[in-house]
């Protein structure tokens, strides 16, 4: 088996995913903050990446709507900081 760049994205990618899970449990990093949201939705977009060289369709549904799910935690922060009066 060979270990190509893609597969480095690839395993960046699930390290994120994982880091920001393991904080959200140790009530280090919150599910209301943006950097929860960014940590996972860029953790997706590797593995995204990683999949568009060795395609696995269950993988890239998984991921593809994870990242979607990432993006609306992203806009659900930037409306709720725009609400908020300065």
């Amino acid at each position: 088996m060979e270990y190509g760049w893609h597969d480095l994205l690839g395993n960046i990618g699930v390290v994120a995913i994982l880091v920001c899970y393991l904080l959200l449990q140790t009530g280090r990093m919150s599910a209301d903050h943006l950097s929860y949201s960014v940590l996972n939705g860029v953790g997706a977009l590797l593995i995204i990446l990683s999949l568009t060289f060795e395609f696995n369709l269950s993988a890239f549904l998984m991921e593809f709507f994870w990242l979607l799910i990432s993006l609306y935690g992203i806009y659900r922060v930037w409306r709720n900081h725009r609400s908020r009066p300065t």
